[in-house]
């Protein structure tokens, strides 16, 4: 047993040996020059890195219009030089009724009253509180309506209106009886 001890302690010598015989050695004097040499040299300037602008995002707007890069399109005119439909036209020769100078919504229709001779009147009120008689042939509201009618219950009116193309047209509007206006 003692030769086995002695075979391991053997062994343990020549490796302690062999390890201090390589460390002593001036085997890393080509690395230490290379090390000196390159710290010796100039350092490098490394640029700071660029501004970075965000990214603003884009509505495109002008996706119902023509594409640039297509032929316009020709349009015919087909309501060149109508001539008007109607011969409707307000008669602006006449004074205007004190009615005449609210507009139609403004008014409401408050009540009737009968006349000694039978005929019936309605009662108007105008958004200053204003109470006013109208009755058939009467001018009231701003677009030239004329009472064409009076009942217990509503009022019936002719406006002359213009028609977009340089002439007038009539239309029928009516007041009913506000039940509120009390």
């Amino acid at each position: 047993m003692a030769a086995k001890h002695a075979g391991k302690a053997w062994l343990g010598v020549c490796l302690v040996s062999l390890l201090t015989a390589c460390s002593q050695g001036s085997g890393f004097s080509d690395l230490d020059k290379f090390m000196a040499d390159t710290r010796a040299k100039p350092r490098g300037h490394v640029e700071p890195l660029p501004e970075f602008n965000a990214y603003e995002a884009f509505s495109y707007s002008a996706a119902d219009r023509r594409a640039p890069f297509e032929p316009p399109i020709d349009v015919q005119l087909t309501m060149v030089d109508e001539k008007p439909v109607s011969d409707v036209e307000p008669n602006l020769d006449r004074p205007n009724e004190v009615l005449e100078n609210f507009d139609i919504k403004d008014l409401g229709m408050v009540g009737t009253l009968q006349g000694v001779s039978g005929g019936l009147f309605a009662l108007i009120r105008d958004n200053a509180g204003g109470i006013h008689r109208v009755r058939a042939g009467n001018y009231m509201g701003q677009n030239y309506g004329r009472v064409i009618g009076v009942s217990e219950t509503r009022i019936e009116l002719i406006e002359i209106v213009p028609n977009g193309r340089g002439g007038w047209v009539e239309r029928p509007r009516s007041l009913t009886l506000d039940e509120d206006a009390g």
